[in-house]
């Protein structure tokens, strides 16, 4: 169970409230949370070598004192770091950039452990930007400073490397999470985040990934028997409010799709029964769930009951607010919007909001239908807080990630599950290319040359040690705006910025060309103009993710281009999938089979889904287990 923010401290030792705060953005609330929050991949760093025996290209570990170190100033403003190291076989040139705490961390005749990748400068071996670690307070044999890899873990063995965020290395979550596992019994957990081989630390998280699906299956099949059992105050008429219901639909400026009168009817069928409707609802971006959602909100409404639908950020929560208002105001429904928990919505028939809605402050008159959107980036207690407003009101959960069905029964098997697999006519297709990297400035320059607004997508939000070859949006948005696009307006959109509403409008009445953001703007943000949509370190994302973020352009019916920019030329057959295929569903299967061990839901989805652990190639083994 997770605790509360500000019971952190207690919970993990020598963690106060600011690292707590932060720590809240990677998911973790708990000790226990700390401890499984795995590494996404390791840094082999095991090869301890001398210093005489070393050869240009290795990365290896090298033990000994440091000689000197100091910083040195360059003419063009920066600061480097110069080391020399020694050991009983030699000294070695060490160099780091702008780094210039360093000299007040490393100090001559200390021993100290280093790790990285042997380079050549002119006829001299260096070592370029390693790890460190300090040998002092360990156990250390004087000739040549050698120590087991369990006494290292930062240098000298296999390193974890774990999923950050801004304030949280990996070298702060590897010190909490070493002091952790001395008190921790269970041997899966230390091999699966200081292994001594890659083969022990994927049997590790295996067993570990089982064992939690097995509890999440667990607990979807518990729910879904504590659901049946409850009954509803009241079973929706149907089949007496037909006919206004069809009038609805004949009064629309668009014709339904087959899959929205199927879904429709399903949820009818839910809605005239006594138990309560349990229903996941999923759809591409631009299928029409949110009008799905009306149709059974104006059920409700006939029915003598308000609805809530609760979105997960004020950006989408207005989107439903503005096309419910315009579905609904000219029957009379009143529409509110919260954001905040300070105002009283309680007459309103229809409430659209983000968490607000469950907080205790705001009330419902009669709370007949809850509807969810974006389900999985809420919790299971925030979905049941909404639902208890009501006396066992319906739930209608809904979703654009695809979801393959293996995973949907896993994580939501409590629910049932309609599909929209059928788009309005009219949506062109977006033209999807993996552009290579000798492509880069071509593909800006066509940029220009469109005279359209355009999203530029980053994974990260600041530059990262760890990732250093992953663009951040602060730092490109910088260099895109003075490099590339000097005679175009650009705007910078990410979690922590205060004016998103302002930003995004700008961008919405054309005042800003182009959009430099994060994944934020994967849902509820329709922006009728804009036709690109170009995503940097596209290999860390899903395809179900990288098809929802391309659903962001084209959407006033006019040719749109999603362009995907990867170093990895090892994802390219994954990648390339996306020029072919542009059913999300299809896309999430491919996924399912193509990604490895080790690869989850996506880089920037980390935190959202209830599995910390198992990733999409578990689930499909899983299923077999299963049946």
């Amino acid at each position: 169970m997770q605790s509360q923010v500000g019971q952190l401290p207690s919970k993990i030792p020598f963690v106060g409230p600011v690292f707590a705060k932060r720590l809240e953005k990677l998911g973790i609330y708990s000790a226990d949370d700390l401890l499984h929050h795995l590494p996404f991949r390791y840094d082999n760093f095991a090869q301890v070598a001398k210093i005489a025996s070393l050869q240009e290209g290795e990365t290896v570990t090298v033990q000994g004192k440091i000689l000197e170190i100091k910083n040195q100033y360059t003419r063009r403003g920066f600061v480097l770091q110069q080391a020399k190291m020694a050991d009983d076989s030699g000294t070695l040139d060490v160099i780091w950039f702008n780094q210039p705490f360093l000299t007040r961390i490393l100090h001559t005749n200390d021993p100290t452990s280093l790790s990285g990748k042997i380079e050549k400068k002119g006829n001299k071996l260096i070592l370029k930007s390693p790890k460190y670690e300090h040998l002092a307070s360990r156990e250390v044999v004087s000739r040549s400073y050698e120590t087991t890899s369990q006494e290292m873990i930062h240098t000298g063995r296999l390193v974890p490397v774990y999923p950050e965020t801004q304030g949280i290395s990996s070298k702060w979550l590897r010190n909490k999470i070493h002091h952790l596992l001395a008190t921790n019994l269970d041997q899966r957990l230390h091999q699966v985040h200081f292994p001594d081989s890659l083969e022990q630390a994927e049997q590790a998280r295996e067993q570990l990934a089982f064992e939690e699906l097995q509890a999440a299956f667990e607990k979807a099949r518990k729910r879904k028997e504590e659901w049946q059992q409850k009954a509803v105050g009241r079973k929706f008429k149907i089949v007496e409010i037909r006919d206004q219901l069809t009038t609805f639909v004949k009064n629309l400026p668009f014709s339904l799709t087959g899959a929205q009168k199927r879904v429709i009817n399903e949820i009818y069928k839910d809605l005239a029964r006594e138990v309560p409707m349990n229903r996941l609802l999923q759809g591409d971006v631009g299928s029409g769930k949110t009008v799905v959602a009306a149709l059974a909100m104006l059920a409700a409404h006939l029915n003598g009951f308000q609805s809530a639908l609760m979105a997960p950020t004020e950006i989408l929560a207005q989107q439903h607010y503005q096309t419910l208002t315009t579905l609904l105001a000219p029957l009379k429904i009143g529409v509110g919007l919260a954001t905040g928990a300070s105002k009283d919505y309680v007459n309103y028939d229809v409430i659209v909001g983000t968490h607000a809605l469950i907080a205790d402050q705001l009330k419902f008159k009669n709370l007949g239908l809850a509807v969810i959107d974006e389900q999985h980036r809420f919790g299971v207690e925030q979905r049941g807080k909404l639902a208890a407003k009501g006396k066992n009101p319906h739930v209608l959960t809904m979703t654009a990630t695809p979801i393959p069905r293996t995973v949907a029964l896993t994580l939501y098997g409590d629910q049932d599950m309609s599909v929209l697999d059928e788009m309005p006519p009219g949506r062109k297709l977006v033209k999807t290319w993996l552009v290579p990297p000798g492509k880069r400035d071509a593909a800006y320059q066509w940029i220009k040359d469109q005279h359209s607004q355009a999203f530029i997508i980053c994974p990260l939000i600041e530059d990262s040690e760890t990732l250093a070859d992953v663009k951040a949006v602060k730092s490109e948005y910088a260099r895109l705006q003075k490099e590339i696009f000097p005679n175009l307006k650009l705007g910078l959109l990410h979690g922590q910025v205060k004016d998103k509403d302002k930003i995004i409008d700008s961008f919405r009445r054309k005042k800003t060309d182009i959009l430099v953001a994060t994944p934020v703007v994967e849902v509820g943000l329709d922006i009728p103009d804009a036709t690109i949509m170009l995503i940097e370190a596209a290999d860390r994302f899903g395809l179900a993710q990288l098809h929802q973020l391309r659903g962001r352009v084209g959407r006033a019916g006019q040719q749109a281009y999603c362009l995907l920019f990867s170093d990895n030329s090892a994802a390219s057959q994954r990648l390339k999938c996306l020029e072919k295929v542009n059913n999300g569903l299809e896309l999430a299967e491919i996924d399912l089979k193509l990604r490895g061990p080790g690869q989850r839901f996506g880089a920037s989805q980390h935190g959202q889904w209830e599995l910390k652990i198992a990733t999409l190639a578990d689930l499909q083994k899983f299923s077999t287990i299963k049946a």
